[in-house]
């Protein structure tokens, strides 16, 4: 079972907006990003399914993160499998 947790982002802007997160803000705990370990991107051939991009980060606290952006809305979220987290 998956939750999803909206969340703020700050972002790196590169070649495009919001090229990849930098820092991110949950429970209004600020959490920098130190590394990203993957991304991958979710697209669909029906347009009323949104895409994603996922990033799979590791945070100055060494823990490791699955965020989630949805490209229309322009929304983050931070994915929470099986039991929530606490901090």
């Amino acid at each position: 079972m998956s939750d999803l947790i909206q969340i703020k982002v700050e972002c790196h802007s590169g070649h495009r907006a919001d090229e990849y997160p930098k820092y991110f803000y949950w429970d209004e705990i600020r959490f920098e990003i130190i590394e990203i370990i993957d991304r991958w991107y979710q697209g669909y051939q029906n347009p009323e399914i949104a895409s994603a991009k996922y990033f799979k980060v590791k945070t100055g606290d060494n823990r490791i993160y699955i965020l989630q952006h949805l490209e229309y809305s322009d929304k983050w979220f931070l994915l929470i499998h099986g039991e929530s987290l606490n901090l």
